[in-house]
């Protein structure tokens, strides 16, 4: 019995040798979590998004500078009109015109500058999309982390299953033939080989699928060849760590910068301005006018002077100004303001839905946390537990005290146990980690 306590020992050390191994060749949470936020398509989506406020505020800025369009034209008419004598006859005419002209906006009502800054607050709210996007992919990728260290840490408890198993499968056959077993004792063993055989599957493709979903998330093409670095758990000590802040400080803490909360902060102003944009429609508007122009003229049957002379007595320019006084538009503008002060109440009311979903989720962030912090207490107390009690068992089957039944009870109460720690600490640091990401801090551990 001491040769099987000393190989589940001698498993342990080598299962952790692999741990470092693959430690040296896979993918932190932190390489993880940044090859998501360039490769992300959702990121990139709000990326490009970001980029369309930028040319749409770049529109609203240009919309001040004067506006410059030049026309030509050439016409033919036949039959009676006018001719260069101011007579009418049947005759064939053409003429040729050419101009260019400008407008510059003096006084719009206040709707330029408006709608400069509403491109701002677009802008502005674009950018917190695009960090929220982060955030969410980053906490994503996170989750997907600890659910494959929970995966491998079932998959190792069922691989040390079968090698227990597979030694007490040996152990009892040669016991049998020296008829210190029975038969019944050797069948039941096999069929306890063969459970844990089926729960080692089980475990690995649970682990499959969690490693598919996290490369999913990558935009990985495939996860062969994918592997994580497992965190060291013997350096994790919950239970030194200090309790956090309560809900509501994290909380007044998160709203200060939390990108979701920005954006819908902005998109608030946003129609506020637009109550002002539109209001704008009551206001006169002014614009300067100029613009330079000639034309060729040409009646059949009457000579006429050359295209170049006619273009030079003909050229002509103008400047005015253009004045328009808004009386009645049949309550369009009214109507205008009064649906703009709707959106507003709208985005008030998303504001406020934001702010009660980010405390909801920093509520339940500080329960895991608090819950995660007892369940490592009581992992390590079962751990402990269960450890002494698979040694009494030990002894006791030695000793033919107890069945083999009892000893493989034992025996995987205590493995299960000794997972289940590790477990509450990965649990415990991803709270904790979430806890401080809700704070500013980075996500990683």
């Amino acid at each position: 019995m001491k040769t099987i306590i000393t190989s589940i020992a001698l498993m342990a050390a080598t299962a952790a040798g692999a741990q470092t191994e693959q430690a040296a060749q896979g993918w932190s949470l932190r390489q993880c979590i940044s090859y998501a936020l360039e490769h992300n398509i959702t990121v990139k989506q709000q990326d490009v998004t970001k980029q369309q406020r930028e040319i749409d505020l770049n529109t609203a800025k240009n919309s001040r500078l004067p506006d410059l369009n030049g026309s030509a034209s050439q016409n033919w008419s036949f039959g009676r009109g006018l001719t260069s004598e101011n007579t009418y006859s049947d005759t064939n005419t053409s003429s040729t015109s050419f101009s260019l002209g400008t407008s510059v906006p003096l006084f719009s009502g206040l709707k330029i500058p408006r709608t400069i800054e509403l491109n701002k607050l677009n802008l502005e709210a674009a950018t917190a999309d695009m960090e929220k996007a982060r955030n969410d992919i980053s906490v994503q990728v996170a989750q997907a982390y600890v659910q494959i260290l929970y995966d491998l840490e079932m998959r190792d408890v069922a691989q040390r299953q079968i090698s227990i198993d597979s030694m007490q499968v040996v152990r009892l056959k040669e016991m049998y033939r020296n008829g210190k077993a029975s038969g019944v004792d050797v069948a039941q063993q096999e069929a306890t080989l063969a459970q844990s055989r089926l729960t080692y599957t089980q475990a690995d493709n649970d682990y499959r699928l969690a490693l598919l979903a996290l490369t999913q998330l990558l935009e990985l093409p495939s996860p062969e060849g994918f592997a994580i670095i497992r965190p060291d758990a013997g350096g994790i000590d919950p239970s030194a760590g200090a309790v956090p802040p309560s809900p509501d400080e994290i909380y007044q803490e998160a709203i200060t910068f939390k990108p979701e909360i920005k954006a819908e902060l902005y998109r608030l102003k946003s129609t506020e301005m637009n109550i002002k944009i539109a209001q704008s429609a009551l206001l006169p508007t002014l614009s300067l006018n100029a613009g330079i122009g000639s034309n060729y003229y040409k009646t059949s049957g009457f000579k006429a002077e050359s295209f170049g002379r006619q273009m030079r007595n003909n050229f002509s320019q103008y400047i005015g100004l253009s004045l328009n006084v808004p009386i009645f538009n049949r309550f369009a503008t009214r109507n205008s303001i009064r649906s703009a002060k709707l959106e507003r109440e709208t985005q008030q009311l998303q504001l406020d839905n934001v702010r009660k979903n980010l405390y909801k989720e920093i509520q339940q962030a500080y329960y895991n946390t608090i819950a995660a912090r007892a369940k490592y207490e009581s992992s390590m107390e079962a751990s402990r537990s269960n450890k002494a009690a698979f040694d009494l068992m030990s002894a006791k089957y030695e000793y033919g005290k107890a069945n083999i039944t009892e000893f493989n009870e034992a025996k995987n109460n205590w493995l299960k146990a000794e997972s289940d720690l590790v477990i509450a600490k990965y649990e415990y640091v991803y709270d904790t980690s979430l806890i401080d990401f809700y704070r500013g801090k980075e996500l990683d551990f």
